[in-house]
């Protein structure tokens, strides 16, 4: 006897499991299934922000934004990464705020990037911004060629995200910083109830009219609740390697920013 009870498959053999939304998938299968709604949002998927959150993710944004302090006119190149920034509303706004900053928006989804493309060039910044289809879990770039990662809203849909978290690490330069603005936990007393009558009501009712699509919504809103809260993914951060971990919340804890150094 091995010890190991009937039934019990060896460590080797059994599927990594990752939550899509309230389910329990295989790990490629949630990157699958995570693909299917973004090509299915991408079109809305701006406006659908914009409803969502009452215009408040453009202010989270710049709060992001903020707390990097791009300078504004660098003496030498300073180089970006945005994963999982698709439609490139980080991206531009380090480009306007940066002269000769070179922004890399790093996305799985091919239907997101597209609508970035597009926009960049409605805006004149394809030669600051450029586009690249990446998985965050295996980044196609050397190690040490950033000077600041950033990622709004697109960590909790990796089905490994300690290993995002690691390539982050890796791909950033000494002394480079990492930056994660995401849905988290409320901390207010009440409003955590109006939040959840909100979600699980509402929001698919929206995608439902204006997406055309209330099941991609459901999953973007219960992929909110099961996300790690402000400590624990704070320790996940640290656990990657990132040092001086802080944590800012947004609106009583409905968004935050979480931010750590490669020292």
């Amino acid at each position: 006897m091995n010890g190991r009870s009937v039934g019990d498959a060896p460590r080797d053999e059994r599927a990594e499991q990752a939550s899509f939304g309230f389910r329990e998938v295989d790990v490629a299968e949630k990157q699958e299934l995570v693909d299917e709604v973004f090509e299915s949002v991408a079109p809305r998927y701006d406006l659908m922000n914009d409803l969502m959150s009452g215009g408040m993710h453009r202010i989270w944004k710049d709060a992001l934004v903020n707390a990097l302090a791009p300078p504004r006119a660098p003496r030498r190149p300073y180089r970006v990464l945005d994963v999982a920034g698709g439609t490139g509303d980080v991206a531009f706004r380090i480009a306007r705020r940066s002269d000769g900053a070179a922004v890399t928006v790093a996305d799985i989804n091919g239907g997101m990037l597209a609508v970035g493309r597009e926009r960049a060039a409605a805006r004149r910044l394809e030669k600051a911004v450029r586009f690249v289809e990446a998985n965050a879990e295996a980044l196609p770039f050397a190690g040490g060629e950033y000077d600041a990662v950033t990622i709004a809203f697109g960590i909790r849909n990796v089905p490994r995200i300690e290993a995002a978290l690691g390539e982050a690490f890796r791909v950033l330069k000494p002394g480079g910083r990492f930056l994660c603005l995401e849905f988290s936990a409320v901390d207010v007393a009440g409003l955590d109830r109006l939040y959840d009558i909100f979600s699980f009501n509402v929001i698919p009712a929206m995608g439902r009219i204006v997406a055309g699509d209330s099941e991609s919504y459901r999953y973007l809103v219960e992929s909110i609740r099961r996300f790690p809260n402000q400590a624990r993914f704070a320790a996940m951060i640290a656990r990657a390697g990132f040092e001086r971990v802080s944590v800012q919340n947004l609106s009583g804890g409905i968004a935050a920013i979480h931010a750590g150094w490669k020292l």
